[in-house]
């Protein structure tokens, strides 16, 4: 069954059908096309264009669709072009005529649109479901590792000692921004454009301020047009869960170097990793690398989409049609791998003697030392030289700034005494920074808590 025949003389060719045909895809929002299908007949009852025993026919029929789907008794037929042109006909096939007056005051335009943001709704919440699981776990990891001592880098190298509950902060930040960034495009895409018609309304009285409350949207788009040719949401969900995927990339860039022989700060669960087809020693983070590779996937759609849309005059165009399989991949793709990354992180063991002695053998006490001579009156370009003297003669004797003798620095500057030790111990080095956001315990206590309420 096509939705246009009437035009029409001759059968579409067998290829033309098959590259213009969307049901294989869009077959997934039968249930956002089914309960829209319902809410446009209950308006068109309300407003006298359908009886009430038309409304009822018709609504109990898309409700025996619904449910001979979802529980295998109807499987979808490539024969029709698309989901509304399936569930048309199988409305039709059920209850006659009735069925026929279901699209009254409708185009394809403005259903398919309405499907979109119905479905594209309903997995933003889905979406921030998974991102609240992954901050739950890190908190969890917070918590547990206030004072884990482990190096902080900058350009890779070893600058400050941090915690790992501070570092895992960081990453609690990032997620909790994408949160919120789902939320606004939730928000924002949050208007029913059913009532739109093709792209110039429709003559008969609908009352789509009473189709939009049914369907939970905070109210009507206010130009037919745009309701019909807009994806802007899509683009904007689309560059969230890029976001998302960075985010994940940049962390499971981060597990795979701390997983390796050189760095050792992390053991992944067997669970989460595999080994070698020749080499038994190996060990290999593939669910971290295979993340970080999905990452380029999901930015891909977001690419794609911009170059369809970028072209197009108003108001719809079948490129649009484009938006829905590399939509429905990136939600795909991003939550598979939300969900992979929060088991591997809740399995993960932190090996804490490995952190603490890379941050000791790093020199990421320097800067303290530095602020030590500061504190003794030293001018700080000149304590920053002294230091810097310091490092290179820990170099040439492969020692650490805290293996020195008292001596050996006051050769360097007779400014230090036997207080320095206390001051470049990795304790201190992190326990003075108790400015909010730093990695002090005081700090990072009342950045948890605040984390708890942002939770709850």
């Amino acid at each position: 069954m096509k939705l246009w025949g009437g035009r029409f003389t001759k059968e579409t060719n067998k290829l033309v059908h098959n590259f213009n045909a969307s049901i294989s895809f869009d077959s997934r929002m039968y249930k956002e096309d089914i309960n829209g299908s319902i809410a446009h007949v209950a308006m068109l009852a309300k407003q006298g264009i359908l009886n009430d025993e038309e409304r009822i026919s018709i609504t109990e029929g898309l409700n025996s669709i619904l449910n001979d789907i979802e529980t295998g008794r109807l499987e979808f037929d490539d024969e029709y072009e698309d989901i509304h042109s399936f569930v048309e006909a199988q409305l039709i096939s059920r209850i006659g005529d009735a069925g026929k007056k279901l699209h009254t005051g409708r185009s394809r335009n403005d259903q398919v649109a309405l499907d979109m943001k119905l479905y594209t709704r309903n997995e933003i919440i889905e979406m921030d479901k998974l991102i609240v699981n992954l901050l739950n776990s890190l908190l969890k990891i917070m918590k547990e590792n206030i004072d884990t001592i482990m190096p902080g880098f900058t350009h890779l190298q070893k600058a400050q000692p941090v915690t790992l509950a501070h570092h895992m902060g960081a990453y609690f930040e990032m997620f909790k921004r994408d949160r919120e960034r789902l939320k606004d495009i939730y928000d924002r895409m949050n208007y029913c454009p059913l009532g739109s018609g093709a792209l110039a309304g429709t003559t008969y009285p609908l009352d789509r301020a009473y189709t939009a409350e049914l369907l939970g949207f905070e109210g009507v788009t206010l130009n037919s047009m745009d309701s019909v040719s807009d994806r802007d949401y899509l683009i904007e969900f689309l560059s969230a869960m890029s976001v998302i995927m960075m985010h994940l990339s940049r962390f499971c860039e981060e597990i795979t170097i701390w997983n390796s022989n050189e760095y050792r700060f992390i053991d992944i669960d067997d669970s989460y990793s595999t080994g070698s087809s020749i080499m038994p020693q190996k060990k290999n983070p593939d669910i971290a690398e295979l993340i970080r590779g999905k990452t380029g996937r999901v930015y891909g759609a977001l690419m794609s989409l911009l170059t369809t849309m970028k072209g197009l005059s108003l108001a719809y165009n079948k490129d649009m049609q484009e938006d829905k399989e590399l939509v429905f991949d990136a939600i795909d793709t991003t939550k598979g791998c939300i969900l992979l990354f929060n088991g591997m992180l809740d399995t993960l063991v932190f090996n804490k003697e490995s952190m603490r002695a890379s941050a000791e053998g790093g020199f990421t006490n320097a800067t303290d030392a530095a602020d030590y001579l500061v504190n003794h009156g030293v001018p700080f370009r000149d304590a920053h030289g002294i230091i810097g003297q310091l490092v290179l003669y820990c170099i040439d004797k492969n020692i650490s700034l805290s293996e020195m003798t008292l001596d050996e620095y006051k050769t360097i500057s007779p400014v230090f005494e036997e207080d320095i030790f206390d001051a470049i111990s990795m304790e201190t080095c992190v326990e003075k920074r108790n400015t909010i956001g730093a990695p002090g315990q005081k700090a990072m206590r009342e950045v948890i808590d605040i984390y708890e309420k942002y939770l709850k």
